[in-house]
Order: structure tokens, then C-alpha cells, then sequence
């Protein structure tokens, strides 16, 4: 079992898939750098057996843009999400993967499909996972073998991974900590981000504790019921009967 993600990873920025997407512009956890691999891979098509939508009307998408666009953005949680999310350069997937074998399959495919297309069409990519790991420890464990496939496949130093879970807690916290509001998804979430966009991320805004402490006093002042009625609001933006 991996250890719960670092309290002192909290202030690292990562365009999670949110800016641009979310952390696309989102502050995550952990920042890493290495070097840049020699060569992209082609991308591979997912096993047929594994739906992907990555339509802007699917359910899961619609409720995890308004959880960017409410809580990333309209807190402003992440300094660096909204310009992602304005240009279009988040790339939202959702699964319906079952299974911990069928949603690595889908990783390692929205990993080659990041090294395939220029950076202007995706900046950084959140794959939703609804149907699996949604026990947050099993969630946690399972990022750390997505993090060894990235070094396996040769691509770290160009991506790194930002991990959200409507069950996110970090090191140290109980479980009714807001402070771990800050990565809280409506579903599990895994996002894949360019190190360029983190470099340049950082660059901008080298102070990221600043960020952090910001983002607590931000959560402190909201409360509970505040954090509450913005979750509302994130499921009332998409009615589905079959919700």
C-alpha cells in the first residue's frame, strides 16, 4: 500500500487537467522534473471493449467541467486553470472501465495520445473513472503503478500524473478536513499533465506555498455549508433522471 499523498506536496502547482481542463491547471500534488524522452510513441487505439466518451455532453464530463469552472476556477483554487480551461486545452475522458486492468489500458493509451498532438490542441488530460477505484486507498495505490507505467513507457520527464477523488485525503488529515477539499472530484479522477506546462506554471507563480495557504483561508471561510452548496450547485448544472 502506498503512503497517503504528502502534506508537503500540497503547494506544488500542476496544471492538472483543469486549467485546461482542470489540472490543466489545477494545483495538484507532486511535481517532478527529468529528462524530456528521446522520442514520441505512436499512439495506440484502447481496447474495443473499453468505452471512452470524451463528449462534452457526457454526464461525468458535464460534472466534472462545472467542478472546475465552480470550485478550480470560481475559487480560483489554481491561479492557472482558468487560462487552460478558456483556450480549450483540457481533454476530458471518460471511462466506463470496470475493471483495474481495462482503465490501465485506457491510461497508457491518453498517455500516447498526450506525446502524439501538439500541446496548442492539449495541454493536459483528465480521465474519469466512475466504475472503478472508488475506495479511496485502492485509488491511491493504484496511481502509483499508473506513475511506474509512465517511467516505463519512457515518458517521464514529459508528463507527470495529478490524482482528485471525491474521497481525497491527505497524510496527516481526517477525513472532515476541508483542506482536503482542494483535490475533491465529483468522481475518481486521474490527469495526466506536460512538465512544460508545470515549468511554466511554476515560472509564473514560483511562491506556490502562497498558493496553498491562500486556498485553505479560502475554504476556512466558505465552511462546510458553503463547500456543500457549491457541490449542489456542480449537480444541479447537469439533470440527468438516471443520476
Amino acid at each position: 500500500m502506498r503512503d497517503l499523498p504528502l502534506d508537503r506536496a500540497r503547494p506544488r502547482a500542476a496544471l492538472a487537467e483543469f486549467a485546461a481542463g482542470r489540472r490543466i491547471a489545477i494545483c495538484a500534488t507532486g511535481y517532478r522534473r527529468g529528462p524530456h524522452p528521446s522520442k514520441p510513441h505512436r499512439m495506440q487505439r484502447t481496447d474495443p471493449l473499453v468505452t471512452v466518451e470524451s463528449d462534452p455532453g457526457d454526464r461525468y464530463v458535464v460534472r466534472t467541467r462545472a467542478w472546475v469552472r465552480r470550485a478550480v476556477i470560481g475559487l480560483n483554487l489554481c491561479p492557472f486553470a482558468k487560462a487552460v480551461e478558456t483556450k480549450g486545452r483540457v481533454r476530458y475522458v471518460a471511462t466506463r472501465a470496470g475493471t483495474l486492468e481495462a482503465l490501465m489500458r485506457v491510461m497508457v493509451d491518453e498517455m500516447r495520445r498526450l506525446v502524439d498532438v501538439p500541446e496548442h490542441d492539449v495541454e493536459t488530460t483528465l480521465v474519469i473513472h466512475p466504475f472503478v477505484l472508488t475506495d479511496f486507498v485502492a485509488f491511491n495505490d493504484f496511481s502509483g503503478d499508473v506513475e511506474a507505467r509512465i517511467d516505463d513507457l519512457g515518458f517521464d520527464g514529459f508528463m507527470q500524473l495529478a490524482t482528485f477523488h471525491p474521497d481525497y485525503r491527505f497524510a496527516g488529515t481526517h477525513g472532515d478536513d476541508l483542506g482536503n477539499a482542494t483535490n475533491r472530484s465529483p468522481y475518481p479522477t486521474l490527469q495526466l499533465l506536460r512538465e512544460s506546462s508545470v515549468d511554466r506554471a511554476v515560472s509564473a507563480f514560483p511562491d506556490a506555498e502562497a498558493i496553498y495557504t491562500a486556498n485553505i483561508a479560502t475554504l476556512e471561510r466558505l465552511g462546510p455549508t458553503g463547500w456543500a452548496a457549491i457541490e449542489r450547485a456542480c449537480r444541479d448544472d447537469f439533470t440527468d433522471p438516471a443520476s
